[in-house]
């Protein structure tokens, strides 16, 4: 595709995230060119929870429940993460206070809009009043979603969920204090203010996008990651890798449109802006760092402590900038998954893991991107460790980021794109309609270029390697 192409979608598009984690119902939001008007933000701001990091932090948040005057905590996990030593440690640290809690284990991994329903029945059961959430991003989301509706009781489900499936309402009641410690290190979900769940009926993938869903304390334990198993380690490490690409190759903040007319409607993805950038940059360099040492020797401590900070200096970048096509296209590609594709995942439903079905269209992502701002993918990739010069032409550049994400697919031997996970050439509309349909404001009649656009993405998908 054309440069002038890349640009043309990206300025129509504008906007600086995927579907569900947008401000409106604007779709793939990512980098432009140009753009400065009065009627574009002019202001950033930080969103961001409070993050503890260090190994075996976790026997600390018993006096954080404490302190926060809790008299009855809910604990979430799922029941794969109840026999690990973040789990257990959790438990010792309430009990060491002597704090009352409950343990609520039925979590989905990859939820959907039915199990989120189900721990929000649980969360409003009895008069929980604070939340502890120890798991991977599914179980961190679920979480999230039943601190919210067990502040809001009275709130329907789709009120806080985002356009175009829900009404994104503002919720009346503050959400109850949680604390996150995460188990993989990948979704970043500890620092952000989103929750992401399965909608079958829709084929796609939406979600809870409000300030106040935000965790009150992080909670990131270098011990919780020791015993994540090769595919979550490769899996999470992927979605860590699109949150800092994405966040950082965003619309800048300075160019996202319209302006907020108060403060509080300023979107919580803003679009790249300086303090985003330095957390999206680190989090590269670590990966290019310690990735593949990561996933080729769990023993190695450093590196598996390296890639937790990556994910949650990813987490804050896009918690704050955005995500945009890597995200926006995984959605359907997760929710029409035709089989189980992941060894160390359950394997009694169809699943793809998150990081998986975003690394898939990644590469042909990119490659379409780079016109837009080669600058910053030249900076990517110099950041993820290429031989790069900065007069390189978009061309080498888009080549040599695209050659390093094919890099990590090939060396971990994941699926190659779409085929390997089952999915054929036939399958395309049906992936391009779930990924359209969501944005209202996307002409998708069979002339539509953007449409044409994102089916060719999903072309260039079926194989990357």
């Amino acid at each position: 595709m054309s440069a002038s192409l890349a640009r043309g979608m990206l300025h129509k598009m504008g906007g600086s995230c995927c579907p569900h984690h947008a401000p409106t119902t604007n779709p793939f939001r990512m980098a432009k060119l140009h753009g400065n008007n009065k009627s574009t933000d002019y202001a950033f701001e930080m969103v961001c929870s409070t993050l503890r990091f260090g190994k075996g932090v976790t026997l600390e948040i018993g006096y954080d429940v404490r302190n926060l005057g809790a008299k009855k905590t809910l604990l979430i996990t799922d029941k794969n993460v109840q026999n690990t030593i973040a789990f257990k440690n959790a438990e010792q640290a309430l009990k060491m206070v002597n704090i009352e809690y409950e343990v609520f284990d039925d979590v989905l991994i990859e939820p959907s809009e039915k199990s989120m329903q189900k721990a929000i029945a649980f969360a409003k059961s009895k008069p929980f009043d604070s939340f502890i959430a120890v798991g991977g991003g599914s179980v961190i989301d679920t979480t999230k979603a039943a601190a919210l509706y067990a502040s809001n009781p009275e709130a329907d489900f789709l009120d806080f969920v985002g356009p175009p499936f829900g009404k994104s309402l503002q919720p009346k009641n503050p959400m109850l204090p949680l604390i996150a410690v995460p188990t993989t290190a990948g979704t970043g979900s500890e620092t952000t203010a989103a929750a992401i769940m399965d909608l079958p009926e829709h084929k796609c993938k939406t979600g809870i996008r409000l300030r106040c869903i935000k965790p009150y304390l992080a909670v990131v334990d270098p011990l919780n990651v020791m015993s994540m198993p090769r595919n979550v380690a490769i899996y999470s490490g992927f979605d860590v890798l699109c949150h800092a690409l994405e966040s950082y190759t965003a619309l800048p903040y300075d160019q996202r449109s319209p302006r907020p007319a108060r403060p509080e409607v300023r979107p919580v993805y803003q679009g790249s802006n300086p303090i985003s950038d330095v957390w999206s940059r680190e989090a590269l360099r670590i990966i290019g760092q310690y990735f593949r040492r990561s996933v080729f020797d769990p023993s190695d401590e450093e590196a598996r402590t390296e890639m937790l900070k990556a994910s949650s200096f990813a987490g804050i970048g896009f918690g704050n900038a955005g995500v945009h096509l890597c995200h926006g296209l995984s959605y359907p590609i997760s929710s029409q998954a035709k089989g189980c594709v992941a060894h160390d995942y359950p394997q009694d439903k169809n699943l793809i893991p998150h990081g998986l079905s975003v690394m898939t269209t990644a590469v042909a992502d990119f490659e379409f991107t780079t016109a837009a701002c080669p600058d910053r993918h030249l900076v990517a990739a110099q950041t993820l460790g290429a031989d790069i010069p900065n007069n390189a032409d978009n061309e080498y550049i888009s080549r040599t980021l695209c050659d390093q994400l094919r890099g990590f697919m090939k060396d971990f031997g994941v699926p190659n794109g779409l085929k390997g996970m089952g999915f054929e050439y036939s399958d395309i509309d049906h992936l391009t309609e779930a990924a359209s349909h969501s944005v209202p404001n996307i002409v998708i009649s069979p002339k539509s270029t953007d449409r044409d656009i994102i089916s060719k993405l999903y072309e260039k998908s079926l194989t990357v390697y």
